[in-house]
């Protein structure tokens, strides 16, 4: 799932040496903590944060999959 956010993100980013994203587990529980450089992060969040609550969309649905539950959190 980390590889698909990381493909979804280089794609709206300008810098793609700059991603970082952490995976922690607990349980069923994933949680990414998406970091892209000061530059980058309106291109991440859109207008009115409406690309970030797609990428949540899109991971929630893949993780529905696989029973598990996805929290995404993006970083300044």
């Amino acid at each position: 799932m980390k590889e698909i956010m990381q493909v979804v993100i280089e794609n709206l980013v300008e810098d793609k040496a700059s991603i970082s994203i952490n995976e922690t587990q607990n349980g069923n529980e994933l949680k990414y903590e998406v970091k892209v450089s000061e530059k980058d992060m309106g291109r991440v969040i859109g207008k009115r944060g409406k690309i970030a609550q797609s990428i949540r969309t899109v991971m929630k649905a893949i993780a529905a999959k696989e029973d598990k539950k996805v929290i995404i959190e993006f970083i300044d």
